[in-house]
C-alpha cells in the first residue's frame, strides 16, 4: 500500500476503533438477524454480509454523520461524535463504482422506487446527488453489486432514515481511488487533489469579491468551505453562496488533503475563535484526505476579517459542516454571489 492510500484509510482506521470500544464496553442493542447457533456481532470485524449494529443511546441527541469505506464495504454512523453504528453495505460494481466524497443528503423517500430499473424498490431512500447517488435498503451479497448507490441492509437502513435530516453529512471514501473526489455540497463542481497550479498562482486567479447577502437564500442547513489555496472562505445555505471573504492563512500551516468538522451541541466555557465575545461551540473533526492536524492549529492559523466571522457565527447551528481542504479546485462555475448548480433532478439508480 502506498503511502497516498495509507493516509486515505485514516478516517476508517479511527472509526473501527472507536467503534470496537464502544461495542467491548456495552452490548449491542439491535442486531440483523443472524443464523440459529451463530453469535450476534460484537465487534465491527465480526460483521458477516447484512449485519450491523445500532447502539442509539450512546448519544440520543445531536448531529448526525456518515462515514462509508467502500474498500471496506461498512458505513459507520456517528452522532455528536460518538459511534452509534455500523453496518455491511454493498456499492458500486465495476462501471457503476459509487464516487467519493463529501456530500449532503438532498431528499428522503420512505418507499421510492426507480423508473429506470422496473419500479425496482429503493426502500428508506437518501438522495446524495440529483444525477444518481443515494443510499437505500437493498440485498448485501458481501461485495460490490449496485449501479453506484450504497445500498443498506433494510432494517439498518430504517434506522438510519429515522435517524438522519435533509442537510446531514455523508462522507464516502474509498482509498483504492486516485485521485479523490469531494463534492461539497453535493451539487458544487468537484474538486481534485492533481495540482495544475500552485495555491499562489491559482488564489490570484480566483474571483476576489467580499460580501454577505443572506437574500438570496432561504432557511436551511448551512456549509462552509475554507479552500486554502484559492484563500477564499465561502458560505453556503441550501446549497447557495451567501457570503465570501479572503482569508490568510500562515505560512507555517503543513496540511495536505481535507478535514470536515461538524458543529455539535453545547458551547464551552472559553471564547470563540469567530467572535471572541461570545462562547465556543463544540466540534467533531473527521478527516477526508491526509491527516490534518488539531483543529485548535487550524484555528490559530487561519484568519479572515473580524466582521465577517461575526456573521458566521450568527448562522452556526448543531450540524453545520466546515470543510477545511488544501485541494486545488476544478470547478466549472466560480462561486459568486448567489451560485448554485443547475439542480437535474434524474432518477436514483438501484
Amino acid at each position: 500500500m502506498d503511502a497516498q492510500a495509507t493516509r486515505r484509510r485514516t478516517f476508517v482506521a479511527s472509526g473501527v476503533a472507536l467503534l470496537a470500544v464502544t461495542w467491548v464496553a456495552a452490548p449491542a442493542r439491535s442486531w440483523a438477524a443472524a443464523p440459529a447457533g451463530t453469535p450476534a456481532p460484537r465487534t465491527p470485524e465480526s460483521l458477516k454480509p447484512g449485519q450491523f449494529i445500532w447502539q442509539p443511546e450512546t448519544a440520543p441527541a445531536g448531529p448526525l454523520v456518515i462515514l462509508v469505506s467502500l474498500d471496506e464495504q461498512r458505513a459507520y454512523v456517528y452522532r455528536d461524535g460518538k459511534a452509534i453504528g455500523i453496518s455491511t453495505i454493498s456499492s458500486g460494481k465495476d462501471g457503476h463504482e459509487t464516487p467519493t466524497g463529501v456530500f449532503t443528503i438532498l431528499q428522503k423517500s420512505r418507499d421510492h422506487k426507480s423508473n429506470l430499473y422496473d419500479d425496482a424498490p429503493m426502500p428508506f431512500m437518501q438522495r446524495l446527488t440529483w444525477d444518481g447517488i443515494a443510499l437505500h435498503g437493498g440485498a448485501i451479497p458481501g461485495r460490490p453489486a449496485s449501479h453506484g448507490c450504497v445500498r443498506l441492509p433494510k432494517a439498518f437502513a430504517e434506522k438510519v432514515y429515522a435517524a438522519t435530516r435533509r442537510g446531514d453529512t455523508v462522507v464516502v471514501s474509498d482509498a483504492r481511488v486516485n485521485p479523490a473526489t469531494i463534492a461539497y455540497p453535493a451539487m458544487i463542481a468537484p474538486v481534485s487533489p492533481e495540482r495544475s497550479q500552485t495555491p499562489q498562482e491559482h488564489a490570484s486567479a480566483v474571483h476576489s469579491e467580499d460580501f454577505w447577502d443572506d437574500s438570496v437564500t432561504g432557511s436551511g442547513p448551512v456549509s462552509i468551505l475554507v479552500s486554502l489555496p484559492e484563500q477564499r472562505v465561502f458560505v453556503l445555505r441550501n446549497g447557495v453562496v451567501m457570503g465570501a471573504a479572503a482569508l490568510t492563512a500562515d505560512p507555517g500551516l503543513d496540511f495536505q488533503g481535507a478535514v470536515l468538522m461538524v458543529m455539535g451541541e453545547g458551547e464551552q466555557d472559553a471564547a470563540s475563535p469567530l467572535d471572541p465575545q461570545r462562547k465556543r461551540h463544540n466540534w467533531a473533526s473527521y478527516p477526508v484526505v491526509g491527516q490534518p492536524p488539531r483543529i485548535e492549529d487550524l484555528e490559530a492559523r487561519i484568519q479572515a476579517p473580524p466582521d465577517f466571522m461575526r456573521r458566521v457565527y450568527d448562522v452556526l447551528r448543531p450540524g453545520t459542516t466546515v470543510l477545511v481542504t488544501s485541494i486545488v479546485p476544478n470547478r466549472r462555475k466560480a462561486l459568486t454571489r448567489g451560485a448554485a448548480p443547475t439542480e437535474r433532478i434524474l432518477e436514483s439508480l438501484p
